[in-house]
């Protein structure tokens, strides 16, 4: 996460540019301290995505309590062929795609449809992340060229130059990890950056039985709270603070009331913590809570609400034979 460089890697067939500076360290410091100055308190979960955090968020992908990505891959195979070839000659952008398993996928159902290029535009937090997916993507795939950008999405999803159509991908269901206002507020504002014939393949985790969301996010190898933890390694670095994981025990659980999974880390006991960006010391009595993330499942009627509030024309709503994921492509008109 560089906020300080506007950097721009270029490697054969692959540029990736770095705006996070235009965010910058002050802002992004001062986000940070007021998250954990005010009550309740909270970090937000897009620190979670430093290098040791991508690569321990793909480690939970694998493991057999963690139903989302393998849902969504499953019903994202079935439909890439007819996809393909309606969006054969759309650039594909991705907001943040983490690995780049899933892409995969799109790009291999493809193959047989005669494309001879394709742009790849990866918008991630991530810089790192970016280039290791795109060296791996240009070695598989000879006619792809990757364009992609360290962003912050959520206040700089601005529009990219491009003459051709757009194929947005946003999968993972990571739009649940805003409140329901704030992801109204950022599917319009990327609605207002598609343009005509435009489609977006949004993925969205559903409502499902409660032991099942339990136990993906509270997995028996303690994956998921390693990851949850390693987001004060992020904090550290960026505000100078001395926080120490073991300090913190995870905690997932879900609200019905609110249709969400939330996450959070909780002191084990009474503890002080310093940052020369702290007025004094962050005291933090045993129990207090730090909320990371939060996780929301959705239903039709919140899919519906989406096409309405975005303006986007739902065309289609793909599921899994359980019923517990949703793939929903959606077509600016």
């Amino acid at each position: 996460m560089n906020y300080v460089n506007q950097d721009t890697v270029t490697l054969n067939r692959i540029s990736i540019t770095n705006l996070l500076q235009e965010i910058g360290p002050e802002e992004v410091r001062m986000e940070i301290v007021n998250g954990l100055m005010t009550e309740p308190k909270s970090i937000s979960s897009k620190y979670f995505y430093n290098r040791e955090g991508s690569l321990l968020f793909e480690e939970i992908t694998r493991l057999e309590e963690y139903y989302p990505t393998r849902t969504e891959k499953e019903i994202l195979k079935q439909i890439a062929p007819a996809l393909m070839r309606t969006c054969r000659s759309y650039d594909i952008i991705e907001l943040g795609p983490g690995d780049h398993s899933k892409i995969s996928i799109l790009l291999n159902a493809g193959r047989g449809m005669k494309l001879t290029s394709i742009r790849y535009l990866p918008l991630d937090i991530s810089q790192p992340a970016i280039r290791d997916s795109a060296e791996s993507l240009v070695n598989d795939f000879p006619n792809l060229h990757v364009e992609g950008y360290a962003v912050d999405f959520m206040s700089q999803f601005e529009p990219i130059s491009r003459e051709q159509p757009a194929l947005v991908c946003f999968f993972g269901s990571t739009i649940g990890n805003f409140t329901w206002n704030e992801s109204l507020t950022l599917l319009k504002n990327i609605s207002l950056q598609m343009k005509q014939g435009d489609v977006l393949l949004l993925g969205m985790d559903l409502v499902k039985p409660k032991k099942v969301l339990h136990a993906a996010y509270n997995d028996a190898r303690g994956v998921t709270a390693s990851f949850n933890r390693n987001i004060l390694n992020t904090v550290n670095k960026l505000i100078q603070s001395d926080f120490q994981t073991s300090d913190f025990e995870h905690l997932a659980f879900f609200s019905e009331e609110k249709s969400r999974i939330e996450m959070h880390l909780v002191a084990r006991h009474d503890l002080s913590v310093h940052s020369p960006y702290f007025k004094g010391e962050l005291l933090l009595e045993k129990g207090t809570s730090i909320h990371t993330e939060y996780s929301h499942k959705y239903n039709s009627g919140h899919i519906q609400e989406i096409a309405e509030v975005s303006g986007l024309k739902l065309n289609q709503t793909h599921l899994d034979e359980r019923g517990w994921f949703a793939l929903t492509e959606f077509q600016k008109t």
